[in-house]
């Protein structure tokens, strides 16, 4: 089994919100990943005395240990235990009912000898490539289907959108979340790898159009987790002035990916 993580912050002077795990029990049976991007708050605040990078640490190691400890548990079990840990660790000094809380976007995988388990809420996107090197991705496509207009400022996302019916699911502090995720399983014997991509690194494909999923898994396969990003920064940057395709997002986002080679 091979494992790659690479994790880099949008800009240099801010903390990168992003979090990234594999985690290969000392039995060596099995194993995990786990990838948060987190959503940064507005300017006017979150009610949250914590950053966005204290809540993906902490939730992410919740998960990263939930996930390994806890087999009898399904992904979304997982999922709803370390939200309430989560909340529960700072639910005395903050307003955990802002809509703009600290939270998450979450990407999950867990393998055993005979079966892989996944898990995806919000736009990160989990890629499976069989034997034959088909790439099968997993979306949660709610934030993609919502109009353009729909999203025109923050303070309607928040007000109409945001953890809401006819919306969109991130991981906050309401453990029930976990029951909008997409999850699946499928057997482990057929499955070449299985990766991880926050929204920053998955522009390659969503923003920029340079290829497809396989192809963007044969790029990590073939240039390393580091080629990939190094290749999105290359776009952003050329699109820096005409924002052709990055329009109102930002220039450069926090871009993660985890690849595990089964």
């Amino acid at each position: 089994m091979r494992t790659e993580v690479v994790s880099e912050p949008g800009r240099p002077d801010r903390p990168n919100e992003d979090f990234a795990a594999v985690g290969l029990p000392a039995s060596g049976q099995g194993g995990c990943l786990v990838a948060l991007d987190g959503v940064t708050p507005p300017r006017t605040g979150s009610g949250c005395l914590h950053s966005v990078p204290w809540f993906t640490a902490r939730l992410g190691g919740a998960l990263t240990e939930l996930t390994l400890s806890r087999p009898d548990l399904t992904l979304p079990e997982i999922l709803s235990g370390a939200i309430a840990r989560t909340a529960e660790a700072h639910a005395i000094t903050c307003d955990l009912s802002h809509s703009r809380t600290p939270q998450a976007t979450v990407v999950m995988a867990r393998w055993s000898a005979d079966t892989v388990e996944y898990l995806v809420l919000s736009d990160s996107v989990l890629l499976l490539e069989s034997a034959d090197g088909s790439t099968a991705p997993v979306l949660d496509d709610r934030l993609a289907r919502l109009p353009r207009a729909a999203l025109a400022t923050d303070e309607l996302v928040d007000t109409t959108l945001r953890n809401k019916e006819g919306g969109f699911f991130t991981a906050a502090a309401d453990p029930s979340v976990a029951d909008r995720a997409v999850t699946g399983s499928l057997p482990r014997e057929g499955l070449r790898a299985v990766a991880a991509l926050t929204d920053g690194a998955a522009r390659w494909v969503e923003t920029f159009h340079e290829g497809d999923w396989a192809q963007c898994l044969g790029l990590v396969r073939e240039e390393g987790a580091r080629g990939l990003v190094d290749r999105v920064r290359t776009l952003e940057r050329a699109d820096r002035e005409e924002r052709a395709r990055l329009g109102r997002g930002k220039t450069h986002d926090d871009a993660t990916v985890v690849l595990v080679e089964l």
